[in-house]
């Protein structure tokens, strides 16, 4: 390490760091001793950035909290303020390791800013930092939460019309027909939207048998990552990669666990579809099966493959080439 870089990481070192415990109104902050609250506006994040800005803050550690995290992100980013936006699991299971099993807001930031003090000196710090988003994928993140939320609205409805009596099901009728329109322009919207800004990637993935359009939506906008990173870091955001259940003399099985569900739910449904009509992936499969693993044990292993393989592609900018991937397929 040179001199230059051991004298930031030491001054790094010296700075105090900080917690975010965020809802819908207010923002309970935690830096060295101290506990503020702000409201979870923008004049309530400039005042915050302000603050942390003063004390030289290095970084700070936000909770999500189903998306009312956003506007504090991104306004901590812009300030040049390092931040790590962890899951509501990761911060819990922490604060239990730590012994605080007691919750409220001022305590949820002091044991947020305990965690930030272990990230900021971790071997591996650069992984946990949350990347910069640009804002048209951004907009693609918004426009498939939006379809999301749209989705499940629809499928309760059609839930409800099994058991609705023949005026209920009129209303219901009524209902799925403009969700149908919502869902319908929501992806005009994305089509748009793709064409516009993402056309390369877009043609890369779809140029997969088994990718389709939802696919690439949920890649695009829910693993920014993807063609960024290694296979294994890749497939560990993504909660494909196995992972080992070890202690002492014992080998436990390995499990698929954690990461972001929705890129992992649309890597099932694609897989499921490239098994039956990617001759890479069907092998690939027929060939874990013939060696006896359990039959959800090999789709767990070709929505790996069918990951590697895409996150390949984007980082080569590299059309798809069926006989290099059956090629690594064989060899996997």
């Amino acid at each position: 390490m040179s001199m230059n870089l051991q004298g930031r990481a030491t001054q790094r070192l010296s700075r105090p760091n900080a917690g975010i415990d965020v809802s819908k109104e207010h923002l309970d902050a935690c830096w060295q001793t101290q506990v503020e609250r702000f409201g979870n506006d923008g004049k309530g994040w400039s005042e915050l950035i302000a603050k942390l800005k003063a004390t030289e803050v290095d970084l700070v550690v936000v909770e999500a909290s189903g998306g009312y995290e956003r506007g504090v992100l991104r306004a901590l980013q812009e300030a040049a303020i390092s931040v790590a936006r962890v899951n509501p699991r990761q911060a819990r299971e922490f604060a239990k390791s730590m012994g605080v099993l007691a919750k409220s807001d001022g305590l949820d930031a002091r044991t947020l800013r305990d965690f930030a003090d272990v990230l900021a000196r971790h071997a591996q710090r650069a992984k946990f930092i949350t990347p910069v988003m640009d804002e048209q994928r951004r907009m693609l993140e918004m426009l498939m939460t939006r379809r999301r939320q749209l989705v499940d609205m629809r499928v309760a409805e059609q839930q409800r019309l099994e058991h609705a009596g023949e005026r209920a099901a009129k209303s219901i009728h009524s209902v799925l027909k403009t969700l149908d329109r919502q869902i319908g322009q929501i992806d005009k919207d994305v089509d748009g939207h793709l064409e516009r800004h993402f056309k390369a990637q877009r043609e890369l993935l779809e140029s997969v048998k088994g990718v389709g359009a939802v696919t690439t939506l949920t890649l695009l906008s829910a693993l920014p990552e993807l063609g960024r990173l290694k296979r294994k870091p890749i497939a560990k955001l993504a909660g494909v990669a196995p992972l080992a259940d070890d202690s002492g003399k014992r080998r436990g099985q390995r499990h698929i666990w954690g990461g972001r569900s929705e890129v992992r739910c649309a890597l099932y449904m694609a897989t499921l579809s490239a098994r039956r009509y990617n001759p890479v992936i069907a092998s690939f499969y027929e060939r874990l099966v013939a060696a006896g693993k359990p039959k959800k044990v090999a789709l767990v292993a070709c929505m790996r493959k069918l990951l590697t393989i895409l996150n390949a592609m984007l980082r080569d900018n590299a059309a798809w080439d069926e006989a290099r991937h059956a090629l690594t397929a064989s060899n996997a």
